[in-house]
């Protein structure tokens, strides 16, 4: 038998708690983006009460006559107005970068799990990524700068907060929302930033279209031709990632919306080669422009 646990409801709980079944539930998160479950230390997906929201206000658009697409783009484009337990609030905000800090750096995978848990259960994905993960990570990087975390312990941290972050994107291509194409220049492994970034998006009702990391910019060039999206974001941390494709670059920004983000893009940058510049958090960048 489903039941809630530690950490969120199994499907089970939230097709009882929602009255949806099952199989339309797993239809409207993997063709909409409509619900975003974590994962328990288990590997089970767990849904928060804002999923139990979202399909809730889901089906009281869908009763007014929207289509499903319809009614999802307009739960997705909603800002929740309900407000999480504050105790809980405060308490993973003044505990989480500390707590997963330390189950990190003991590669202690199963604790830094139970932390992200417990983040998730409290905030709000944008507030996860936004005030503990994204904080986290500068903090990781400057303390590898200065040698006090192995490459071994930064490697296993960065494996384990984007593997979780991509748990929370199955179907993210989607629905019918504005399109958008995110991907890192050829040489660039870092692309957590523009994950996130594209989680974001997602949740105001896009679609997303993800190449990643180290992207050949034919790649890049030939499905922005194809699929002619609304937005190609390129991320790079370093300037000369951005550098070795200026020329690219300048051919796509004159025939698509480019926009370049990253501690390796600039205004400079951006200029020059006809593109947007981008020099905002990922979750603050995404949330303006969805509002646009």
């Amino acid at each position: 038998m489903e039941t809630s646990v530690p950490g969120g409801l199994r499907i089970g709980a939230l097709s009882k708690r929602a009255g949806v079944s099952e199989h339309v539930l797993r239809a409207w998160e993997t063709r909409y983006g409509l619900l975003s479950p974590t994962r328990s230390a288990g590997g089970y997906r767990l849904y928060s009460e804002s999923d139990v929201r979202r399909v809730q206000r889901m089906r009281a658009f869908l009763a007014k006559g929207l289509s499903a697409a319809e009614a999802a783009r307009a739960v997705l484009s909603e800002r929740s107005t309900v407000a999480a337990d504050p105790v809980s609030v405060r308490k993973a905000e003044a505990g989480g970068v500390a707590n997963l800090r330390a189950a990190l750096d003991d590669l202690d995978e199963r604790a830094a799990h139970h932390v992200l848990d417990e983040l998730f259960g409290a905030l709000t994905i944008e507030a996860v990524i936004r005030d503990v993960l994204i904080p986290y990570l500068h903090e990781l990087g400057d303390r590898w700068g200065r040698g006090q975390v192995s490459v071994g312990q930064e490697h296993f941290a960065s494996n384990l907060i984007r593997s979780r972050l991509a748990g929370l994107a199955p179907g993210w291509g989607g629905g019918q929302g504005p399109r958008a194409l995110l991907a890192c220049p050829p040489g660039e492994l870092h692309d957590i930033a523009l994950l996130s970034f594209g989680l974001v998006l997602r949740r105001s009702g896009w679609r997303v279209i993800y190449l990643g990391a180290d992207s050949p910019m034919a790649d890049v060039e030939h499905a922005a031709t194809v699929l002619g999206p609304d937005l190609v974001m390129l991320s790079a941390s370093d300037p000369a990632r951005f550098d070795s494709v200026r020329t690219q670059l300048v051919q796509l920004a004159q025939t698509t919306s480019l926009a370049l983000a990253g501690p390796g893009a600039s205004t400079e940058l951006a200029a020059a080669v006809g593109a947007q510049y981008v020099d905002s958090d990922p979750v603050t960048a995404a949330e303006q422009w969805t509002d646009r």
